[in-house]
């Protein structure tokens, strides 16, 4: 479904080799190693602070009793100053666990921040970097998710999962060290508790996730099914399918009803049930806490800090199976990262390269012979010598192989036998940058982007002054129109670029292309769904940007290539004729029968 592509990841995916990606995602952390260290002793340095708060607040419990019973029973008075200094020391105490906890948090999300530029920057860069062939196998909108979706979803799991888990350890160790200070007796008792914990959270997780995973993903779907529909809304009232896209989506809506309620019933039981388990060991606690007291073996204050103990110990528990999802959805969204920064690239540069200056229009291909795959073959054995200056036009029914033809001069795919030069030079002994710097290309589906009309021109030369965008844009037959735009060369194109017509958009990557002044121009038609009178206009733009230039041109009205230098007919991804209009109209064959056929009457 076209409106799904884009939604990369679902919540609840998890990694295929998670402990591999674990480690892959520490190795490229390394340069923060510092930074997270430093982190992990603020928080262990938080939670002991937070840890030993109940132990002091239960010497003052313990101080302010014994001092009540002295002056009931006349043998003393409370020491409200002992009080007080060990109240100061808790309030001391808590102070610097919120600094510690200010600072670790602010630490992490800067780290984390830190690391989502990074990694947004290297998959920015490695898709500079990679074949053609990757973008041709694999759908756009799954690229982009990895730079939008994984990396905000590892960032985001990566924040609050780090600091979680070190937190939830430090305070389940530490309060069971805290514990066993105060009654060995008491913690055992709180200790046959942790099973009872655990089975129950632990159950509540395995059942709600796959409910969890199936709202995450019928939600997707729900979304592709809403984003279709009202997108061709008019298709669906025209071929009356109202009440079947009404009926697709109430199935959907109820599979999504039946999971989100089940998954939000199953996690909303968490806490009724982790709060009974932890009444129970209110009562050993005060159980056996009462006998030790009766005993005289532990003071009342040591009772009520237990409790505060016995209150958090079921907490970090649950915080580390919540963890434990977070670190899952983590390592999913590293992996589909780490999985397109390891793909093959291509070499951009090579030894000794040659200067992009030397191309001047000049183009040979000799004995050329490529197939995308070693099995199938398309071209065979292509000769042909094209002088500067001379336009080439490629022409054959879809899906011939026009447009491989252009992928082999530009680089994009290297030959498997024969070569390809520019003015002598093979095409792979420039780098990639520089080889094509020497080619402009204007083809038929346009590209503009969010910007004035000024910027999407000068985009074919950064460095060009106003005056060269205006006389680019004069030589490309859009000054007119463009000065009649609201704003003029200041108007700003909208994201899809639909306040302007399709011929003015075409109109516009003339103007870029004659700005950009490359000694080969590639033009795949562009004229198939304009009115006839713009049709005249942007074929007047390309003579003028083709004057000079050598020049391949993909064609697909014929009427348009008849003055041709060099005509190539493609069937079948073989070239299967070559010559001008005149001698392939002459030989009678393949090209004539096309030719023929388009302009019958």
């Amino acid at each position: 479904m076209a409106a799904n592509r884009g939604r990369g990841r679902m919540a609840g995916e998890k990694a295929k080799d998670f402990k591999g990606t674990i480690r892959q995602l520490l190795r490229y952390m390394g340069i923060y190693k510092i930074a997270l260290a430093i982190v992990a002793v603020f928080a262990v340095a938080s939670t002991v602070f937070n840890v030993v708060g109940p132990k002091i607040l239960g010497n003052a419990t313990t101080e302010l009793f014994n001092g009540l019973i002295a002056k009931l029973s006349g043998t003393g008075s409370i020491d409200f100053g002992k009080i007080g200094r060990i109240l100061l020391i808790l309030m001391g105490i808590y102070l610097l666990c919120a600094i510690f906890s200010f600072v670790q948090g602010l630490l992490m999300t800067e780290m984390s921040q830190k690391m989502c530029f990074r990694m947004r920057k290297d998959i920015s860069e490695k898709i500079n970097r990679m074949p053609l062939s990757y973008f041709e196998k694999n759908a756009v909108g799954d690229v982009l998710s990895r730079i939008t979706n994984d990396v905000d979803t590892l960032g985001q799991t990566f924040n609050q999962s780090i600091t979680q888990l070190i937190t939830s350890v430090c305070t389940l160790i530490g309060i069971l060290v805290m514990m066993l200070t105060i009654s060995p007796l008491m913690t055992l008792f709180t200790i046959l508790i942790l099973p009872v914990s655990m089975v129950f959270v632990m159950g509540i997780v395995k059942k709600s996730q796959k409910y969890f995973i199936a709202q995450q993903n019928y939600l997707g779907k729900i979304d592709g099914q809403i984003e279709e529909t009202f997108s061709g809304h008019d298709v669906v009232k025209a071929f009356n399918r109202e009440e079947a896209e009404l009926a697709e989506f109430r199935k959907t809506n109820g599979v999504l009803y039946e999971s989100a309620w089940k998954s939000q019933f199953l996690s909303g039981l968490m806490m009724p049930i982790m709060n009974f388990v932890s009444n129970l060991g209110y009562v050993a606690v005060a159980v056996s806490g009462a006998m030790l007291a009766a005993a005289g073996t532990i003071e009342i204050g040591d009772i009520v800090a237990f409790v505060q103990y016995v209150k958090r110990f079921t907490q970090p528990i649950t915080q580390m199976a919540q963890v434990s999802n977070l670190l899952q959805s983590m390592a999913a969204a590293a992996e589909r990262i780490f999985i397109f920064l390891n793909e093959e690239e291509e070499a951009q540069t090579v030894e000794n390269p040659v200067s992009a200056d030397v191309i001047k229009g000049d183009v040979s291909f000799d004995h050329v012979q490529f197939g995308y795959t070693p099995d199938k073959v398309i071209i065979h054995d292509f000769n042909s010598e094209i002088k500067a200056g001379q336009m080439v036009a490629i022409v054959g029914p879809t899906g011939a192989g026009k447009t491989t033809m252009i992928k082999l001069l530009m680089r994009f795919y290297d030959v498997n036998a024969g070569c390809i030069r520019l003015n002598g030079h093979p095409v792979g002994a420039f780098d990639r940058n520089d080889l094509r710097r020497g080619f402009g290309m204007v083809l038929q589906d346009t590209w503009l982007f969010k910007g004035t009309i000024m910027e999407n021109i000068r985009y074919g030369r950064l460095d060009a002054s106003d005056e060269e965008v205006i006389r680019a844009a004069k030589l490309a037959r859009a000054d007119k129109f463009i000065r009649s735009l609201p704003g003029g060369y200041q108007m700003e194109i909208n994201e899809e670029a639909s306040n302007i017509s399709q011929g003015q958009k075409q109109l516009l990557t003339i103007a870029r292309a004659i700005l950009a002044d490359n000694p080969i121009m590639i033009l795949d038609e562009a004229t198939s769904s304009v009115d006839t009178r713009t049709e005249h206009l942007i074929q007047a733009a390309m003579d003028t940007l083709l004057k000079g230039r050598t020049s391949f041109v993909i064609a697909h009205r014929l009427s348009t290539i008849r003055n041709a230098d060099l005509i190539l007919v493609m069937k079948d991804g073989d070239i299967v004729e070559q010559g001008t209009h005149k001698q392939l109209l002459e030989q009678g064959g393949f090209y004539a029968g096309l030719y023929n056929a388009q302009f019958a009457q």
